[in-house]
Order: structure tokens, then sequence, then C-alpha cells
């Protein structure tokens, strides 16, 4: 099993931005995709962006490039998303989200995923 416990939510302004952070731990975690995804009430959970194991390769949404960014330490087992210029759409529970598979691309599907954090709500308001 793989456990990921996200951090860092908050409320902010418009305009002001967060870092949200992900600790992977367990024996199953080897350094594989890990991606953010957010899910806004009444709405489908929806993919934010996600990065390599080890190439750090990385991939945002495009309505999202500008603004956020996303990075990983495996000496720490953590990934993170930076968000800045925050606007009240983005106001959603983000989760953390890594596949057991060794995909070669990064998955933007929910049901390509396996192991999901429990969520930290951000919250931005106008």
């Amino acid at each position: 099993q793989v456990q990921l416990v996200e951090s860092g939510g908050g409320s902010v302004q418009a305009g002001g931005s967060l870092r949200l952070s992900c600790v992977a731990s367990g024996r199953a975690f080897i350094p594989n995709i890990l991606a953010w995804f957010r899910q806004a009430p009444g709405k489908e959970r929806e993919f934010v962006g996600g990065i390599s194991g080890s190439e750090n390769r990385t991939y945002i949404l495009d309505s999202l490039k500008g603004r956020f960014t996303i990075s990983r330490d495996n000496a720490k087992n953590t990934l993170y998303l930076q968000m800045s210029g925050l606007k009240p759409e983005d106001t959603a529970d983000y989760y953390c989200a890594s596949p057991k598979i060794l995909w070669a691309h990064i998955p933007s599907t929910p049901h390509d995923y396996d192991y999901w954090g429990q969520g930290t709500q951000v919250t931005v308001s106008s």
C-alpha cells in the first residue's frame, strides 16, 4: 500500500498564493508518477497536473499554466503544487494521487490512479 497525505490548503484572497504538499509513504511506494486533482462542489474531479517518477517531466492543465507549478523532491517523497494568482474558481478540494502502473505517460483521468490522499481544501475569496 501507498499512503498519500496532503497539506497546505487554506483560505486566501484572490491573487494570493498557496503551496500544497503531498507526502508519500509505504513500502509499496517507488518514484512513480504523482499527480494533483481537484474537485469543486458539485463538479467532477479534474486533473490539475502531474510529474513523472524520475525524469521530472511535468504536465499542467493548459488553463493553469503560468499560475500553477508542480515539482517533487524524491529524497523526501514529497510532491508540491505551487499556486499563485489564485482565483475564486480555483476553490476546490485538492487531492494527490499515484498509480500502481508505471505509465510511460502521465494519465489525466482519475480511474488511472490507484492511491489517493484525503484531500486538502483550498478556498479563494474575491
